[in-house]
């Protein structure tokens, strides 16, 4: 069943262009799956036939996951990996049926996205006001991040030739190696235009200091690259630095806790939605594959309508008249 595992595991880098960290999390729940089943038919995973993902064995899985504590998204990823490998091996030959198809997705829990308001914004970017040039970089990060929506893992992995600065638009390079083309504000656009006269001797200074050339030479056809957002040493900042960047600035100007560069995507989505933009149009500035995955900000905004009828209607919080 290893065996299986591996080529699946291969099918999706090759052949679904899958990320690494999706190959990792696909790994981390099938591994978790066959040992489960290991352990429940006392054969090795190392020795399981294929004919041993059966149905139940799946629900046995999924209730394990639930005793464990674990939450609702949690056990639907898992069952969500778990159906993708069986139609491989459907595919493959390798088994007749699909019983991950006869099992109902555990109902997630309904959670509002986490987001800033209008203001809780202003006064982030407004945090970034230091005067220099790795200062004058962290506002425009704040100030695209807010603009475009874009995803963490998007905006670090955005190129100098991929932001057009007279248009205001910038490609992104999403989930599925999808590209997509998003429009930014001119306050973005500056904050962008001021950063990138540092750029340079931001990696200038740091070539000198580790005596090294900056681009990179990717493939056989040596495609230079030149990262838009750069660390102090001149190369490309990576997620986790950019997700401390943001958290500092947040601790700076706001009482707000947990609020990750992700929120910021929320805010962005939030903030379009309360001023009237269109559900479909916000799906395609996210990138996203579903229109259902940008519905939960529909929540958002029903959540907020809410709280403001309780407050504000005479009667809301008067008790039942008899």
């Amino acid at each position: 069943m290893l065996d299986y595992l591996n080529a699946f595991l291969q099918f999706l880098e090759l052949n679904r262009n899958a990320s690494a960290h999706t190959v990792r999390a696909y790994e981390s729940d099938l591994s978790q799956l066959l040992q489960h089943i290991a352990v429940q038919t006392g054969v090795p995973a190392t020795e399981l036939e294929p004919a041993r993902l059966d149905r139940a064995a799946i629900r046995s899985f999924l209730a394990a996951v639930h005793k464990q504590g674990q939450s609702r998204a949690t056990a639907a990823r898992k069952l969500a990996a778990a159906r993708t490998f069986l139609r491989y091996l459907r595919r493959e030959g390798v088994i007749d049926g699909d019983p991950g198809a006869l099992i109902a997705t555990p109902r997630r829990e309904l959670r509002m996205p986490a987001h800033l308001s209008e203001d809780e914004m202003t006064r982030l970017i407004a945090a970034a006001s230091d005067d220099t040039p790795l200062g004058r970089r962290d506002r425009a990060i704040l100030e695209l991040f807010y603009a475009s929506g874009l995803r963490l893992g998007e905006l670090v992995g955005l190129d100098v030739e991929d932001a057009n600065l007279s248009a205001r638009m910038v490609r992104v390079l999403g989930k599925g190696g999808k590209q997509r083309i998003v429009p930014f504000n001119t306050s973005a656009a500056t904050a962008l235009r001021t950063y990138l006269k540092d750029r340079g001797r931001i990696v200038a200074a740091g070539q000198a200091g580790a005596g090294r050339s900056g681009r990179v030479r990717v493939g056989r056809q040596e495609k230079t690259r030149d990262p838009l957002f750069v660390n102090y040493r001149g190369t490309r900042l990576t997620v986790r630095s950019v997700d401390r960047l943001v958290r500092r600035y947040v601790a700076a100007c706001s009482a707000r806790m947990g609020i990750s560069p992700h929120a910021l995507r929320h805010s962005f989505a939030t903030h379009l939605l309360q001023r009237g933009a269109d559900l479909r149009a916000i799906q395609e500035l996210l990138g996203h594959v579903r229109l259902a995955t940008t519905q939960r900000y529909t929540h958002v905004n029903a959540a907020q309508l809410l709280a403001v009828y309780q407050k504000s209607h005479p009667r809301a919080r008067a008790g039942p008249s008899n």
